[in-house]
């Protein structure tokens, strides 16, 4: 059945033929795809009890002109698969399918539209492995068979059974390859959410206020505020700041995105939650993969970027380094040059290198109050400088990290509160303009240039 109600369905007389004269098939009088507009957002919706919801012409055909309506009405997609794939007694008219119905899907996503997708019991095949995996945000069924080749089929092709969860909603939600588990009774919500109709809140556990006590003074101390695993981290701020949120799930442990609302406004927010044992390694290659997922989808739907930085560097163990962690980096700077919208970025702890600046390059960046951001560590710096880190405390002054010392350098175009960040924030999503990312790092380097 549809999540919700249809107010118009479409081509439900459209039918195909057999053009292979397959012995035994009698082309199905109904379609195993329903197409359709509900109130905010095209339909389509496989149905399973239609030929185990394989695809042939008529399924494609129907897809293909779902989403051509959908962007010629500005209307996002919802896709709600059920499918074993492509249709046998129809061949190589079925196969092509995967390509037309991909196509459809890419046109659609060129326009600027969101897609959304609800993986069902089974989902696999030629509709999983083309416009049914081509959503920008996908939710899966627990319990589901996921899969590009059905269990049978692999057993069948390779001779050993498959591993004990494979195949699974709950498998491709470990592997990040889905964003959501949710049972049939949440998908309407789930989906009303990620379309922006609904709030509903990313809730965290709460953890103990900071307290602004004990530390050293001077750039030390705020070294070591900064550092705080009191300190709310950036998913903290994001989860108190934003009132509806729906993730774009990652494997890394630090690197978190999601589609967000702010006082009623659609952003994308990227956010580090870099406290307690994830403190010590920093994001990881499949991290910066994600921050490029969300910020590449925020500049294709037209989204403001707001990233809040807290690390103290990217993860530098072999296995980031064996994955390529210096052009993760490298593509995150890229994506956050290239996008097309405003960005904000706020550190809220620790900006550590290269690592955090790959989403700090903004528009606007801001900084709170006892934050600090730094080319390196005054530990790693007094252990390249003096083979020692004894001289941290002086290396935190040399190094001027401090939300002062940033502002007075223009690194940063604000230093805003560490107890209320939020109406700063709102007001750089106001004044933030595309160009920003650009032109503040220019005027600090022609401040500091000498000669011609």
């Amino acid at each position: 059945m549809p999540l919700h109600p249809l107010q118009t369905e479409w081509d439900a007389d459209l039918t195909a033929g057999d053009p292979l004269g397959f012995p035994g098939y009698v082309p199905p009088t109904e379609e195993s795809v329903l197409t359709g507009r509900t109130e905010s957002y095209a339909l389509i919706e496989g149905r399973f009890d239609v030929l185990g919801g394989s695809m042939g012409a008529a399924h494609g055909e129907r897809v293909a002109r779902a989403y051509r309506r959908a962007a010629a009405e500005d209307l996002p997609v919802v896709v709600v698969t059920s499918s074993g794939g492509a249709r046998m007694q129809e061949g190589m008219v079925a196969l092509v399918q995967m390509a037309r119905t991909s196509a459809a899907a890419r046109d659609h996503a060129v326009a600027g539209l969101l897609q959304v997708a609800v993986h069902r019991h089974p989902t696999t095949g030629g509709v999983f492995a083309s416009y049914g995996s081509l959503a920008d945000i996908r939710a899966a069924e627990p319990g589901a068979t996921v899969g590009f080749a059905g269990p049978r089929v692999v057993e069948h092709t390779t001779g050993s059974p498959l591993p004990e969860g494979s195949h699974t909603a709950e498998s491709a939600y470990e592997a990040a390859l889905v964003d959501a588990l949710t049972r049939a009774d949440e998908q309407a919500a789930w989906v009303e959410t990620a379309l922006g109709l609904r709030d509903t809140p990313l809730v965290l556990p709460e953890r103990d206020a900071l307290a602004p006590s004990g530390f050293s003074p001077g750039p030390y101390g705020e070294v070591q505020r900064a550092r705080d695993e009191r300190r709310p981290s950036g998913y903290e701020w994001a989860a108190r700041l934003t009132s509806s949120w729906s993730e774009l799930r990652g494997t890394d442990a630090v690197m978190r995105a999601g589609l967000a609302t702010i006082e009623g406004r659609r952003v994308m927010v990227v956010a580090m939650h870099s406290r307690g044992a994830d403190a010590a390694n920093g994001p990881g290659p499949a991290g910066f993969r994600l921050a490029q997922r969300a910020i590449n989808l925020a500049g294709r739907i037209g989204l403001p970027v707001l990233t809040f930085v807290d690390t103290r560097g990217a993860d530098p163990r072999a296995e980031s380094e064996a994955d390529g962690i210096a052009g993760e980096i490298a593509r995150t700077f890229a994506a956050m040059d290239a996008l097309p919208t405003p960005s904000v970025a706020v550190c809220v702890g620790e900006g550590g290198s290269g690592g955090a600046l790959a989403i700090a390059n903004a528009d606007v960046l801001l900084i709170q109050e006892h934050a600090i951001f730094s080319v390196i560590s005054p530990a790693g710096a007094s252990a390249i400088l003096h083979r020692s880190a004894d001289r941290t405390p002086q290396l935190a002054a040399q190094l001027k990290l401090t939300s002062g010392d940033l502002l007075k350098l223009g690194i940063v175009d604000d230093v805003i509160p560490d107890d209320d960040p939020g109406p700063a924030i709102i007001a750089a999503l106001d004044r933030a303009e595309p160009g920003g990312r650009r032109a503040r790092p220019d005027a600090v380097t022609a401040a500091w240039l000498q000669g011609g």
